[in-house]
C-alpha cells in the first residue's frame, strides 16, 4: 500500500498560489453574472478547502493528503509530543543502535512488536533538527500503513519501529545515512531537507493488522 519517499522520498508539495482554471470557448460565452458567481465560488473553495492541495509523500505516506494545516506555523500544528511531553522527554534515557539510530521512548506500548514483513498502522510527525515539521500523518488525518523491514520507508523509520510495541510512542533521531539520500525540496509550510541530513520522527505504533487479527 505504501508509495515510494518515507518511503524514499516525499512527494513535493504542490503550491496552490497561481493555480489557474482553463475555460473552453463555449464557457467563455456564459453570462457575465454567472461567471462572476463562479469566480466567487472558486475563490471561496480555493481559500477554504484547497490549502495544501496535492500535499503527500512519494515515499513517506501513502494515501491522499488533506494537509489543511500545512501552512500553519509549527506551534499550531498537531504533534505527538506536546509541551509537557517535551519537558519529560529530556529526562528519558537515549538508546543508541549500531546503525547510528538513536531514540527515546515517550511511552512504552503493551502490545506486540511487529515481525519483519508485517504491515503496521502508525502516526508520525517528521521534523528537521530545529523542530520544524516537514510532514505529518496527523495533518493528513489518516494513519500511515506500510510493511516493516521491506524497504518501503527510510531506513531509520524501518529500524526504529521494529522494536516498538503497539500502543507505544517513540522519538527517533535518524542520522543522515538512514534518512533521505536525495533530500526533499522546500514548499510552502515545509522546510527543505538536505540530502543525507539528520531528521527527527515522533512515531506512535497504533496497530498491526494481520498479527492482532490472528491473536483475536
Amino acid at each position: 500500500m505504501a508509495s515510494a519517499s518515507l518511503l524514499l522520498p516525499f512527494v513535493r508539495k504542490i503550491s496552490i498560489e497561481g493555480f489557474m482554471i482553463q475555460c473552453s470557448s463555449s464557457e467563455s460565452r456564459l453570462q457575465a453574472s454567472k461567471t462572476i458567481d463562479h469566480i466567487k465560488e472558486w475563490e471561496f473553495v480555493k481559500r477554504r478547502d484547497i490549502i495544501g492541495l496535492g500535499f503527500g509523500l512519494s515515499g513517506l505516506l501513502l494515501g491522499s493528503s488533506s494537509a489543511k494545516a500545512a501552512g500553519l506555523p509549527p506551534e499550531q500544528k498537531s504533534r505527538l509530543c506536546d509541551d509537557d511531553c517535551e519537558k519529560e522527554i529530556e529526562n528519558v534515557p537515549m538508546v543508541s543502535t549500531e546503525s547510528g539510530l538513536q531514540y527515546k521512548d515517550i511511552k512504552v506500548g503493551r502490545g506486540p512488536s511487529p515481525p519483519v514483513g508485517f504491515q503496521v498502522a502508525a502516526n508520525y510527525v517528521a521534523m528537521v533538527p530545529s523542530g520544524q515539521i516537514f510532514d505529518s500523518s496527523l495533518e493528513k488525518g489518516q494513519l500511515y500503513i506500510f510493511r516493516v523491514g521491506s524497504g518501503q520507508v527510510i531506513k531509520g523509520l524501518d529500524e526504529g519501529i521494529l522494536s516498538m510495541k503497539v500502543g507505544g510512542k517513540r522519538r527517533l533521531y535518524i542520522p543522515g545515512p538512514l534518512a533521505f539520500p536525495k533530500g526533499l525540496t522546500s514548499a510552502p509550510g515545509r522546510p527543505r531537507v538536505a540530502a543525507y541530513s539528520p531528521v527527527i520522527f515522533d512515531v506512535s505504533l497504533e496497530y498491526i493488522p494481520g498479527l492482532e487479527d490472528e491473536e483475536e
